[in-house]
């Protein structure tokens, strides 16, 4: 009986601390981002598909750059809906383990892939004061998306605490 009781207390000491254990980033602590990240056994994972910007402004005529924005602006706006995403499932930007960053040539910005726009919005969420999480990421330059007015497509892969 003893031996039934002290295994059971193990096993549930052995489960809470499982529970308890966070995601450990490492990598340079100067950097915007994080080289790696370990993820504790048994932690449920969020996995989005890529996701583009929504439309500014649907009055705008196509090819403007009232109707979508530029590169800095679609990637506020999609981490706009990520916001949205996370919070319906109780979780924050501070959750979020990986971001796959696509990006093409805008053409307001010389037909040249705007990094600085992709960068400075993502400052705005990671790395702050408020959200010191620095996730994994991956930025690819790409020729095209589906819509040639769109400069930024982003998955997102987010752990449960």
């Amino acid at each position: 009986m003893m031996k039934n009781t002290l295994f059971t207390l193990f096993l549930l000491i052995a489960a809470d601390c499982a529970c308890c254990q966070t995601v450990e980033f490492y990598g340079n602590p100067t950097s915007p981002i994080s080289s790696g990240a370990i993820v504790p056994a048994n932690k449920k994972l969020l996995w989005t598909s890529g996701v583009t910007a929504g439309m500014a402004d649907s009055t705008a005529k196509e090819g403007t750059l009232a109707r979508y924005g530029d590169t800095k602006a679609q990637a506020l706006d999609i981490l706009k809906s990520f916001e949205k995403v996370l919070k319906a499932r109780g979780l924050g930007f501070k959750d979020v383990l990986m971001l796959r960053i696509y990006i093409t040539p805008d053409h307001f910005k010389d037909n040249k892939p705007d990094y600085q726009g992709w960068f400075a919005a993502y400052g705005q969420h990671f790395g702050t004061k408020e959200n010191p999480v620095k996730p994994t990421r991956s930025t690819l330059g790409i020729a095209s998306l589906v819509h040639p007015d769109k400069f930024i497509e982003i998955e997102m892969v987010a752990v449960f605490p």
